[in-house]
């Protein structure tokens, strides 16, 4: 939640400072100062949970700012350490804050009362692989994060080309033909784009659902976050409507 409000608020900013209230010019750029270092906690945090590239490919160096896609983010330190950021600033006399939930003693923990995870990551999990295989653990981290991203994007690019000829009810046979990575890829926008919530839509969901268009039973159906799907005459069918019903069914059952 409060990754979420300190989103809203820089967003906010870019559009004041971007003169949109008058309708006069875009919103401004937000830099945002993640570096190496954060980028090399987002690989290991991702390799911890079992995600996808997507997330071990880790944060763009460009994006829009996450909840507002009118707002364009550049990430221009993510190719320096941490500490080598803080001697520049602190050569030119440039002061910065420290996020205190960053902290080890912070007081904001995580539901089994540890430290947040990321938390745990920078002060005990870096530092120890560091120790223990070397200097350099950060930047191979982080060089990885940008190999994953370069093939991810072009996965990514060839999915779009993909879903474009197959339409928002795509045919069971035409995925079937195609890589797993490519249509999992297009399966996962159609639902997001048919209504699934992004932040909610895990890999066992997208990996469910790839097992429906394998079934290729008419009829089959899946309940996925905010979306229902369901094989119907050789389509994969989406509708957040059938999902809604289905779920006010359960809850009174």
């Amino acid at each position: 939640a409060s990754r979420a409000a300190r989103y809203a608020a820089l967003a906010r900013a870019a559009r004041t400072l971007g003169g949109e209230s008058a309708g006069s010019r875009p919103p401004a750029t937000v830099l945002l100062g993640h570096t190496a270092d954060d980028q090399a906690e987002t690989v290991l945090l991702g390799l911890a949970r079992g995600s996808g590239a997507r997330s071990i490919a880790g944060m763009p160096a460009a994006s829009a700012v996450p909840g507002a896609p009118d707002v364009r983010a550049l990430r221009p330190f993510l190719g320096l350490r941490r500490s080598l950021l803080r001697e520049a600033l602190a050569s030119e006399g440039v002061g910065w804050f420290d996020d205190p939930t960053n902290q080890p003693d912070s007081p904001v923990r995580a539901a089994d009362g540890t430290p947040l995870r990321r938390t745990a990551v920078r002060h005990h999990s870096l530092p120890a692989l560091e120790e223990d295989l070397g200097p350099g653990v950060v930047e191979a981290l982080a060089r990885t994060a940008a190999l994953l991203r370069a093939d991810t994007e072009a996965l990514d690019s060839i999915a779009r080309e993909h879903a474009t000829r197959l339409g928002s009810e795509p045919d069971v046979d035409g995925l079937r033909s195609l890589p797993q990575a490519v249509r999992t890829r297009i399966l996962r926008s159609a639902a997001i784009a048919a209504g699934a919530r992004p932040g909610e839509l895990t890999s066992w969901h997208i990996i469910r659902l790839d097992g429906l268009v394998a079934s290729r039973r008419s009829g089959a159906c899946l309940h996925l976050p905010g979306v229902g799907v369901e094989l119907s005459a050789g389509r994969v069918i989406f509708d957040s409507a059938g999902a809604r019903r289905r779920k006010e069914g359960h809850g009174r059952a």
